[in-house]
């Protein structure tokens, strides 16, 4: 009798890693420090796009550290965070926000809507389905969702020093055995992907892909600090995380002890239907 194939496990996917999603506390400090904020043009289009009279009142969905929700705050916007690592959590409060400790799938908003729902570099921890429909709940009529991030890719040089190190220092992290390099196109898929859960829900006007390109110089110090805050590499021990740091560091010293990024922040955003 022939023996039945043995099934695959299903891929875990984003939402699911939650060891992964939860490790960015572990320096939170660091994270606020070193992660870059958001273009202000698309922090103008989002409140300039919502309804409420003047700056809107902002749910920003994993907002971390407060990187962009304090940039919305700084613009006029009243803004709640919610998030889900109480360590992320402190900082941000430390900072001025106010921010509620949970998972946006679990997070009870007890009555209260809000006139735009953002989402930085923090919707693919979200489950794709269940926020969707969650983010038309809390919004009010014609509010608008925003969810938002980086793509970036350094020098060559730097990029594969990183990939070299990772697959030898670290065989087990999720970094590990992926090109160095990863074209623009595929993130692109990635957000055309959440404009269609968005457009299943029935809730949303047609979603919009909107796109900002930016530079910013880096100094080796201060690439070696963001890269330490990365998915994949939070949860290393320190011994192993210096040892990637290091050889990415010998790459950048050697193109002169820093570069400039070209970043491309990506939007997937939707305006939601005045029907209720």
């Amino acid at each position: 009798m022939p023996t039945p194939e043995r099934e695959q496990p299903e891929p875990v996917r984003p939402h699911q890693a939650r060891q992964t999603a939860e490790s960015f506390g572990a320096d939170a400090r660091r994270y606020d420090r070193a992660r870059p904020g958001y273009p202000d043009d698309l922090v103008t289009r989002v409140i300039t796009g919502s309804p409420g009279s003047g700056a809107p009142d902002v749910l920003d969905v994993g907002c971390g550290t407060g990187t962009a929700a304090r940039q919305f705050q700084a613009a006029g916007c009243a803004v709640l965070g919610v998030e889900p690592d109480v360590r992320m959590a402190e900082v941000a409060r430390a900072r001025g926000l106010r921010v509620e400790v949970a998972a946006f799938e679990a997070w009870e908003p007890a009555g209260r809507t809000f006139d735009a729902l953002t989402a930085a570099q923090s919707w693919h921890w979200v489950d794709p389905a269940a926020g969707a429909a969650k983010a038309a709940r809390v919004l009010r009529p014609r509010g608008r969702l925003a969810i938002f991030g980086h793509v970036f890719e350094p020098p060559a040089e730097v990029a594969e020093a990183f990939a070299a190190a990772c697959l030898r220092v670290a065989p087990d992290s999720p970094f590990s055995g992926r090109p160095a390099r990863r074209p623009l196109e595929m993130y692109r898929a990635g957000y055309a992907q959440i404009a269609g859960t968005v457009r299943e829900t029935g809730r949303f006007d047609e979603p919009e892909q909107w796109r900002f390109d930016w530079e910013r110089p880096y100094t080796r110090d201060q690439w070696l600090d963001l890269l330490a805050t990365t998915g994949g590499v939070t949860g290393l021990p320190a011994g192993r995380l210096a040892e990637i740091l290091g050889e990415v560091g010998d790459a950048i010293d050697a193109l002169g002890g820093g570069f400039t990024m070209r970043y491309t922040t990506l939007a997937t955003t939707a305006v939601r239907t005045a029907a209720p």
